[in-house]
């Protein structure tokens, strides 16, 4: 019997060991803090690609970078947290032609100028500046003339109409409730409803939660990607909270479901996605949405999964400069470091409540 005990007991302490420890809201400060110390040009007010600090990221990262930062600001309501929210506005406005959607350089693609469309909606939501509904509003009336299809429906995602991705199909619904709150105008529901049922149709399994990354030439194309899965999850609890409509709440827990039930690589960890490229801040916008689904449609069935991947990442995170890694299930690089890989999990952090 005694035998047995000390075995038992033994297995206990193993596990107790190897479990990772829960992360705190000093963590969630300590990452912020680490993430905007290696990659944040307070020159630009924009964000580096990488540790290396030469080159601003992506142009529709930056646009996940200030979510991130509004985060933040609803997490502490810090003066110094809304001065960054300003700031990074104001450096996208000095690089990106003061925010001119109608430059072809600057802007390539739809879903692009979609990102920004919505931040600068959101801003406006949380913040007041008078600045940002008149950019939110131009940016979704240029993306919507030049990329909704008024015969067959759905938006296509660049300037050449070359497909209908879901990177651009659901940020568009979720950019149309936006304003829809702020304005009321109800054309911006009905046009999120057309859109998000377009996209249903066409972007999404019914029977498994599978969001498909496009659509092109009448097939569905079947790639996994955690912000497809996230902006469908967004977009339909935005509908169900305005609408009370059942379906849009069922098919977010389904899409919510498979992700964590498909997508995961190893005991529920998100995917590795993003190897040297921008699809490592993906988990970053998955999060922000289901976050939407765990808070807004009380949703709470998911919160623990969330918290077993932040707890993962931060217990691997690179322990001298507090940075955390697009693989979540190993130890963080010790060499230069991509922002887009290094942004997911410290973006969960601010989102998510702690343990305690």
């Amino acid at each position: 019997m005694k035998k047995i005990t000390c075995i038992f007991l033994t297995a206990f302490l193993l596990c107790a060991f190897n479990a990772p420890s829960s992360f705190t809201r000093k963590d969630a400060a300590k990452a912020y803090a680490a993430f905007n110390q290696y990659f944040y040009s307070e020159t630009d007010q924009l964000y580096y690609a990488n540790t290396e600090r030469k080159n601003i990221g992506a142009i529709w990262t930056q646009a996940i970078y200030w979510d991130m930062a509004m985060n933040v600001y609803q997490r502490t309501h810090a003066a110094a947290d809304r001065k960054r929210v300003r700031d990074i506005f104001e450096g996208g406005y000095r690089r990106y032609d003061q925010y001119n959607w109608n430059n072809t350089k600057e802007w390539f693609i739809y879903d692009d100028i979609m990102w920004w469309v919505i931040s600068l909606a959101r801003a406006h939501q949380l913040m007041g500046d008078k600045e940002y509904l008149p950019l939110a509003i131009a940016g979704f009336k240029r993306v919507w003339e030049g990329a909704y299809d008024p015969v067959e429906g759905g938006m296509f995602w660049d300037f050449r109409h070359s497909g209908k991705n879901a990177c651009i199909n659901f940020p568009t619904v979720i950019a149309a409730m936006n304003l829809y709150q702020v304005t009321r105008d109800t054309s911006y529901l009905q046009r999120a409803k057309a859109v998000y049922h377009w996209g249903v149709q066409h972007l999404f399994d019914t029977a498994t939660g599978r969001v498909a990354d496009n659509y092109v030439n009448g097939r569905k194309g079947w790639s996994d990607y955690t912000y497809n899965q996230g902006t469908f999850i967004g977009a339909a609890v935005m509908l169900y909270k305005v609408t009370g409509v059942a379906s849009y709440l069922q098919q977010a827990n389904l899409a919510a479901n498979y992700t964590q039930q498909n997508m995961g690589a190893y005991k529920g960890i998100l995917p590795a996605e993003g190897d040297w490229n921008e699809q490592g801040v993906l988990k970053a916008i998955f999060g922000q949405y289901l976050m939407m689904l765990i808070t807004d449609a009380k949703q709470t069935q998911f919160l623990s999964w969330i918290r077993q991947n932040i707890n993962t990442a931060w217990n691997n995170r690179d322990p001298q400069r507090n940075l955390t890694f697009r693989n979540y299930a190993i130890p963080c690089v010790t060499g230069v470091l991509q922002s887009y890989e290094a942004s997911s999990a410290v973006y969960l952090m601010q989102i998510c409540p702690p343990e305690k």
